[in-house]
């Protein structure tokens, strides 16, 4: 049985070595965005003693750490305190196309972009996230109600996230021509479209799979925070 690994088992890592390497912070092996672009970092696939003391030093002591896609053990002392079963899908057939009635967004409209998030809770998007890739957004009466885009950036891949709808909104479709329209602009780069959800999250995954995206593997959505102290009793990081 091949063990090669895919670009996509670690698309954080691959994203801050590759297409965006430009926004990495980096200590030793491991890199991070900055905190107002993305919380995600890139640990190594198979990350030893000396890696999890350089992402302690980059995160600093108590912070919490996402680590998208890890499925081996934390470190003594360190405290895992998000944990869900998650679902990668790619594209396999999709019917991308643009849509006439969405909008390039821009940094002027990242203020009703994170008004947006925060009360529909698609996942991270901070005040930087619009920096990682293309949003697009749908408006009515002057007011975002959906917004798609690009986050997660591994070569030849590009991940479709922030996907969500007012719920004054919803049933419309809105958010199934917003990621049907942000994968034909990944299309149009020659890249390919995948995208990430809860493996709980059922309907999501039935309309993904609808559009013509195809299950690739589980995964794991993870966070772990960093200890106080390391074991000789020095503060982290210093």
């Amino acid at each position: 049985m091949s063990t090669e690994r895919h670009v996509l088992d670690n698309p954080a890592l691959a994203s801050l070595t590759g297409p965006h390497a430009h926004f990495a912070e980096r200590r030793g092996r491991v890199l991070r965005y900055p905190l107002d672009v993305s919380p995600w970092v890139g640990l190594p696939d198979d990350p030893g003693a000396d890696d999890w003391a350089d992402l302690a030093a980059l995160a600093g002591p108590g912070a919490e750490a996402p680590l998208p896609g890890f499925r081996g053990e934390v470190p003594e002392g360190w405290e895992i305190t998000f944990a869900v079963d998650g679902v990668q899908l790619v594209d396999d057939g999709i019917a991308a196309a643009p849509d006439p009635e969405a909008v390039v967004l821009t940094p002027a409209d990242v203020p009703e972009m994170l008004d947006l998030v925060e009360r529909t809770q698609p996942g991270p998007f901070l005040p930087r996230t619009i920096e990682l890739g293309a949003y697009l957004g749908i408006r009515r009466g002057g007011a975002l109600v959906a917004m798609a885009g690009e986050r997660l950036h591994p070569p030849g891949w590009t991940e479709i996230s922030a996907v969500c709808t007012d719920p004054d909104f919803r049933g419309q479709g809105l958010a199934t021509r917003l990621v049907l329209a942000v994968a034909h602009g990944i299309r149009e780069r020659g890249e390919t479209p995948f995208l990430h959800t809860g493996a709980g999250n059922t309907d999501a995954i039935r309309l993904y799979e609808s559009l013509g995206f195809r299950l690739r593997r589980a995964t794991k959505f993870l966070s772990a925070r960093v200890p106080e102290h390391s074991a000789n009793g020095q503060a982290v990081g210093i």
